[in-house]
């Protein structure tokens, strides 16, 4: 059995340049439409709310390396394990949608490959080894991308830093908004 250490640490290392490429080849193929938009843009300002509501719930995520302070339980990630994730994972769908068949299986294979097979692991095994059997149970009782159980009402609610959303989340968003107005731009060339 091959060792992915080394390639996951290595994916979630460039998961920003991965990301940024993965747009850049979406944006070559996009044939937007109006009809494509109004399906897709919804979808990226969920993710991009979404992200909010993580980022201001774990409150210290970004960096090249796996760096968790606590395991955060709550909030979004009292209902999925990586809602980060699953935010960029909404952001891409609606870019996706928006650009066309080709960008849709382009973005499916892509993030399927990179998130549950390569970043997600190489996370949780880090958490998994910081926090030991407190992990165990959190994986064990909550969904890892696609929320399909309720929490506990104790784990829908918990801090939250609004101050992080300056700090760490004002790259996503003007990342998101440029990105979005270049597909959208795609209309007219």
């Amino acid at each position: 059995m091959t060792d992915r250490r080394p390639l996951r640490a290595w994916v979630f290392k460039m998961r920003g340049g991965l990301w940024t490429a993965l747009f850049l080849l979406l944006l070559l193929l996009a044939r937007p439409t109006t009809l494509r938009l109004a399906l897709g843009l919804p979808l990226v300002v969920m993710g991009q709310l979404l992200r909010f509501w993580a980022a201001g719930s774990i409150g210290l995520y970004r960096g090249e390396e796996v760096k968790a302070e606590q395991l955060v339980t709550w909030g979004p990630y009292g209902w999925v394990r990586n809602p980060l994730y699953l935010a960029n994972g909404l952001m891409g769908l609606g870019w996706a949608l928006s650009a066309g068949w080709p960008g849709l299986l382009l973005f499916l294979t892509a993030f399927t490959t990179l998130y549950p097979l390569l970043i997600i692991p190489h996370e949780e095994a880090f958490l998994e080894e910081r926090f030991g059997r407190a992990f165990q149970d959190f994986k064990v009782s909550t969904p890892m991308l696609v929320p399909y159980v309720i929490p506990p009402e104790e784990r829908r609610r918990g801090p939250f830093d609004r101050s992080v959303l300056w700090r760490s989340e004002r790259h996503s968003l003007w990342v998101t908004l440029v990105a979005t107005a270049l597909l959208v731009s795609r209309l007219w060339w």
